[in-house]
């Protein structure tokens, strides 16, 4: 991948497993992931927040992969969930399933529901390559 993430010196660090920017170069080609839930390949949801957390994140590499993608690829991460205080279930999730070298911009928002009770947390993502 050749875009860039950035951290200024005029910021304080990350936080968290996430960059503050990242500079995506003008000629490629990229792909939008629509959000993503904790429901697995047969269309059963999964319990327990991580464990959605951890498929939601398993659904969009597959979309990564399908499209001749990586992990590597991804630029930004929106991360909707219903569960206050869930930082540190997102942060195990993702080291589970992106490791701790992919760290994209990244936004975490509690939100008051989702389309269904059910749906604890979904997760979209945009990727760019060359």
């Amino acid at each position: 991948m050749n875009n860039l993430l950035l951290n200024p010196q005029s910021v304080h660090e990350p936080l968290g497993l996430y960059s503050h920017a990242m500079k995506v170069e003008s000629d490629c080609e990229w792909l939008v992931v629509a959000g993503q839930l904790g429901v697995d390949s047969t269309g059963k949801v999964v319990s327990g927040f991580r464990e959605q957390a951890e498929q939601a994140l398993s659904n969009i590499l597959a979309c990564l992969e399908a499209n001749a993608m990586s992990k590597e690829d991804l630029v930004k991460l929106s991360i909707f969930s219903t569960v206050p205080g869930c930082v540190g279930d997102v942060q195990a999730a993702r080291r589970k399933i992106l490791g701790d070298s992919v760290v994209p911009p990244s936004t975490l928002l509690i939100v008051a529901g989702l389309a269904s009770p059910e749906f604890l947390v979904e997760i979209e993502a945009f990727a760019a390559r060359k």
